[in-house]
């Protein structure tokens, strides 16, 4: 579905991993891009290789966990490119202990990120979607937000806390022509979770997915452009996961209970 209109979208995360490859899908679609990470050598050269690509993008500093900065590079954003149509809550850090042995200050810092920082951006987001009647907000859960992992306390419950606060947007954003919605990636290689998936983990979840394989950012990507779109109007507080099959499948491919 063409749009009627180039919109403008906020990616936050978007140096690298599944934000940087939502940046680039939602330039490839002719949006004009704020490319937004604490690291903003990494935004500035995904900006740039979508300037190279003919799209229009600028790079901008964040740290979701401070309100000032936010505020700062959605005012720098929107001086550049115009009102934010779409964001993308793409922030996110994760860590892996032992329940018993899980450091209070890491997982402080996970829901900092993931929570408060999805919620922070979400919030100013839609104070300017509201007064235009018009919004997409699309957040990055994960199928640990789902279904509990080894490890991932701190992980997982800041990823089914922004599945409940995606639920929450859409309840109280949708009135006002905001839609918000949430993309939960099932095991998917990108530089934050390389080193959680040794040759034996992969393996092993190659054998429970029914596709048999691992996703790409790619894929995610173009999930989180279809949320985005204005074709997607109708779909809000709706939580998609794009997992090769993962939830649906109790039973691995060679038979064995999934654990």
């Amino acid at each position: 579905m063409q749009q009627e209109r180039t919109h403008v979208a906020l990616v936050t995360g978007g140096a690298s991993g599944l934000g940087r490859a939502a940046a680039q899908a939602l330039a490839a679609r002719g949006d004009k891009v704020a490319v937004a990470d604490l690291h903003r050598d990494g935004a500035l050269a995904c900006a740039q290789e979508i300037a190279g690509a003919g799209g229009q993008a600028v790079a901008l500093a964040i740290d979701v966990t401070d309100g000032a900065s936010v505020a700062q590079a959605f005012r720098e954003a929107e001086a550049a490119l115009g009102p934010i149509d779409v964001l993308v809550n793409s922030a996110g850090i994760m860590g892996v202990a032992p329940l018993l042995d899980y450091p209070i200050a890491d997982w402080e810092r996970i829901l900092a990120v993931n929570v408060t920082g999805t919620f922070r951006c979400a919030q100013r987001a839609a104070a300017g979607m509201a007064a235009r009647g018009y919004g997409r907000i699309v957040n990055l859960a994960s199928i640990s937000g789902v279904r509990a992992g080894i490890g991932r306390a701190a992980y997982g419950t800041s990823k089914a806390a922004v599945i409940g606060l995606t639920r929450q947007l859409a309840m109280e954003l949708g009135p006002l022509g905001i839609t918000a919605n949430a993309v939960a990636p099932g095991p998917v290689v990108t530089a934050m979770t390389a080193d959680a998936y040794t040759p034996e983990t992969r393996a092993a979840f190659e054998a429970m997915l029914p596709v048999g394989r691992l996703g790409t950012a790619q894929e995610i990507a173009e999930a989180i452009v279809f949320l985005a779109s204005p074709g997607a109007g109708y779909i809000n507080g709706h939580i998609l996961a794009v997992d090769g099959g993962y939830l649906a499948a109790g039973v691995s491919r060679t038979g064995s209970v999934s654990r």
